[in-house]
């Protein structure tokens, strides 16, 4: 599943974009994701859950067999 999220600030950290585009539920859900190495940015796979994501970046990740991706507006 493809979504696009637009940002109103410079950036968001990673775990807060998770809960933001509706991916999990709640912060801890998506602090798990990231632990596990379900999470890539532009890439790469990223095991900060503060990691600052700026417009232009690309989040992929998996969780509950489905597959999203994020592209930050």
């Amino acid at each position: 599943m493809e979504k696009s999220v637009k940002i109103k600030t410079e950036y968001i950290k990673l775990s807060d974009l998770l809960k933001y585009a509706n991916v999990v539920s709640s912060g801890s859900e998506g602090k798990y994701l990231i632990i596990e190495g379900k999470v890539s940015v532009d890439g790469e796979i990223v095991l900060q859950r503060g990691k600052k994501i700026y417009p232009g970046m690309k989040v992929f990740c998996e969780y509950d067999n489905e597959k999203f991706t994020i592209m930050v507006l």
